[in-house]
């Protein structure tokens, strides 16, 4: 199961940061009326269980999804607000379908696969939910929804192909996890095939190489691909020589 959590207020049209700080979604809190309860209900899930701390009459659990970057933490004093409080919270899936059937298999009361009349989120409108995808099949636009034991709404939204300037960010670092910098191989190796079928023998790794670099600085796959040829045809012959 590939989900990630995200932030349903972000500006996913803008590709520039408002400023030089970093600023990313970590956690999100809620309370429950019984812990243990909810903590095995994720656990079910196949989310990561990070860590249970208890002090007197507070208690916080802390599990993470897979893939993501982001966790929850809920627990007994948590928030001042009562069980079953959030609402729509968004796990971004690249296969609404197959996430769907794992979580059922689990035991998940899971709806149906819904869109929007109005658009995503867009619930100002009469009977706002339509069953069925999104008619012409867009990325951001068909929906699956599910609840915790105490009422806490989880929305699947399916992301098959982000906006642009939206791309998941790449840190190639030595926090980088190796099954994030697999992806990443996998991803440019795939890139990579168009132009390893029609250019001259060359080391892979000198067109792996900016493309990585486009990638991390935050364009996307496509901008990365055409980055790597435009290095390979105008500045890489000079570097050789």
């Amino acid at each position: 199961m590939n989900i990630k959590l995200t932030n349903q207020k972000e500006n996913k049209m803008s590709s520039n940061p408002v400023n030089s700080q970093t600023m990313k979604l970590e956690v999100v809190l809620f309370n429950v009326s019984d812990v243990d309860r909810a903590k095995a209900f994720y656990e079910n899930l196949g989310w990561r269980f990070d860590i249970d701390v208890v002090e007197g009459d507070f208690r916080g659990v802390q599990m993470t999804p897979p893939n993501s970057q982001a966790s929850i933490i809920f627990g007994k004093g948590v928030t001042p607000d009562n069980p079953g409080s959030a609402h729509s919270l968004v796990l971004a899936v690249d296969d609404l379908d197959a996430v769907r059937e794992d979580l059922i298999a689990r035991g998940v009361n899971v709806s149906e696969i819904f869109h929007y009349a109005g658009g995503p989120f867009n619930n100002a409108v009469e009977n706002p939910r339509i069953l069925g995808r999104d008619p012409q099949g867009r990325s951001y636009f068909s929906f699956a929804s599910f609840e915790d034991p105490d009422g806490n709404v989880w929305l699947l939204q399916e992301i098959k192909e982000r906006l642009p300037g939206r791309e998941w960010e790449l840190t190639l670092s030595r926090t980088a996890d190796v099954a994030t910098l697999a992806d990443l191989l996998r991803e440019t190796a795939e890139h990579h095939d168009h132009y390893e079928k029609t250019q001259a023998e060359h080391h892979w790794w000198d067109w792996y190489a900016p493309y990585l670099s486009a990638r991390q600085n935050g364009s996307s796959p496509e901008e990365a691909a055409a980055a790597a040829d435009r290095y390979m045809e105008d500045v890489f012959p000079v570097l050789s020589r």
